[in-house]
């Protein structure tokens, strides 16, 4: 429709050219439309081509400007995800993620992350802070996510950070047993059971041990009280 409105403009222009009697005013009209016809032309193809561009774009300017909102990341299995770690080992790492997650949001953020290489022995400068968590900060949000944090030890125990970097030192004086040799070089006890058992019969063996520990601590309570309950017998008689 717009396209054969422009063709009759266009033609009454040169039908009055032809006759030497067109308007200045009407010419400029004419020119004018043609003009927003080619911008309107223009820019739904640039629209169409650079829209995943242009969303990848302003997400980055936003995070430079600390206006993005962090993108949810889904939920995960870290015992399948992380399989060269134990059941234990991720429940040690685990306990030491929530210890220094003190806002409790499910986050270490900067602060959090100076308080613990404060805690451990090995304090890093603000901009040290920001490069560790640059390393293993998937989603660009400037804190790291529990996946993240375990992205550090598979990085350490994989060989894939460099010998000065602060997430190495982090992986080291950590007293979470996990190798920092590489996962493949059997160099301590974890590594060797982890090439000796299948992964099926070695989560197995954790789920087992992990019901004799409750087992075990279930007993001892109940000791406990039925002692209490004779001490506390032997004084009302």
């Amino acid at each position: 429709m717009a396209s054969q409105e422009l063709a009759q403009k266009l033609q009454r222009r040169l039908q009055l050219e032809e006759s030497g009697v067109a308007a200045e005013g009407e010419v400029e009209a004419v020119k004018d439309a043609a003009a927003a016809e080619e911008v309107e032309d223009r820019s739904c193809l640039t629209a169409s081509a650079g829209a995943e561009l242009s969303a990848k774009l302003c997400r980055r300017q936003d995070i430079n400007e600390g206006a993005a909102q962090p993108r949810r990341a889904a939920v995960f299995n870290p015992y399948t995800e992380f399989k060269e770690f134990s059941r234990r080992q991720i429940k040690d790492m685990e306990r030491m993620f929530r210890l220094y997650d003190s806002g409790r949001d499910g986050y270490i953020d900067l602060m959090e992350l100076k308080l613990m290489m404060e805690k451990l022995g090995a304090p890093q400068t603000h901009l040290g802070l920001k490069n560790m968590i640059k390393e293993v900060d998937e989603d660009f949000d400037g804190k790291l996510s529990f996946r993240e944090f375990l992205l550090i030890f598979h990085k350490a125990a994989a060989g894939e950070l460099e010998e000065d970097s602060g997430l190495l030192t982090l992986a080291k004086l950590s007293e979470i047993d996990v190798s920092i040799e590489g996962v493949k070089g059997a160099k301590n006890f974890f590594e060797a059971k982890a090439q000796a058992l299948s992964s099926a019969s070695k989560f197995e063996a954790e789920i087992k041990a992990e019901q004799d520990e409750r087992k075990r601590e279930e007993e001892e309570r109940k000791h406990r009280r039925a002692a209490f309950r004779e001490l506390k017998s032997a004084f009302t008689q």
